[in-house]
């Protein structure tokens, strides 16, 4: 008597589906990884918009941030996105520099991307509530996207570099009141419960209608499922390195993005 095909098992049939994903990804990150720029300094100017006054001002302003904090506040300009979005391109640039350290995940990246008129303050899993999303627009809004507009790149980031530390390094309730930092404080009063399932409804109808965010969403979870095991780990100097590196950490896509 012959024996039957084995059982379907939907648990190796959904394993295979998540390992072909996880193909998928790894080969669109290395394409898109080939195109990034090395992480020689705190400040990566690939297309060579940043005067050499602001990046001497400013400089000295990241490594005392570092130094006292442990928070690397990396600036970075690229000559192309290479056709993506600065979201998914500023998300792995962070993750390839592994921009903050291991165990905080308190690293920042500021890029600009001048051909594309595209701008994005990508912020580290550990810093997200400090640096949060909102505040990152108002910086972009407001100090950031100006100026670029007005051709002043020196001022932008200059500007940009000092908000940006401003939040980080000052108490909440003393940066909450200054008019160009400050936001409003409306509060929700709805319970718990209802947040949540706003949030959920929220997020199948991103999943639903945007590619972009079904793309970034599933980039994040298996990043998240790729690195759950993995602890205690520093990168190390990237080619064409001046002595500067990332200490390990990592992005979940905090942050925001504006344009001029």
């Amino acid at each position: 008597m012959s024996a039957g095909p084995p059982p379907f098992s939907f648990a190796g049939g959904a394993a295979r589906v998540v390992f072909a994903f996880i193909a998928l990804l790894c080969a669109n990150q290395a394409v898109l990884a080939v195109n990034f720029p090395g992480l020689t300094g705190r400040i990566v100017d690939q297309a060579n918009i940043i005067p050499a006054e602001t990046r001497s001002a400013i400089e000295p302003k990241l490594a005392d941030l570092e130094a006292k904090s442990g928070i690397q506040l990396v600036v970075a300009s690229v000559s192309s996105l290479g056709g993506e979005e600065i979201e998914p391109y500023a998300n792995e640039l962070f993750r390839t520099w592994k921009l903050g350290e291991n165990t905080k995940n308190n690293g920042v990246l500021l890029l600009v991307a001048p051909n594309e008129r595209k701008v994005r303050i990508e912020v580290g899993y550990g810093l997200e509530g400090t640096l949060t999303d909102a505040l990152s627009t108002v910086i972009i809004t407001n100090a950031i996207a100006p100026r670029f507009k007005a051709g002043d790149f020196g001022g932008g980031v200059s500007r940009g570099v000092d908000d940006i530390i401003t939040v980080l390094t000052t108490d909440a309730s003393e940066w909450q009141q200054r008019p160009s930092l400050r936001l409003d404080d409306h509060q929700t009063t709805d319970p718990l419960t209802w947040l949540l399932i706003a949030g959920l409804i929220a997020l199948v109808t991103l999943l639903i209608v945007s590619p972009g965010f079904r793309w970034f969403f599933l980039n994040v979870v298996l990043n998240v499922l790729l690195n759950s095991g993995r602890g205690g780990f520093s990168s190390g100097r990237l080619p064409g390195g001046g002595g500067f590196s990332g200490g390990g950490g990592s992005s979940g896509g905090g942050g925001a993005s504006g344009r001029w």
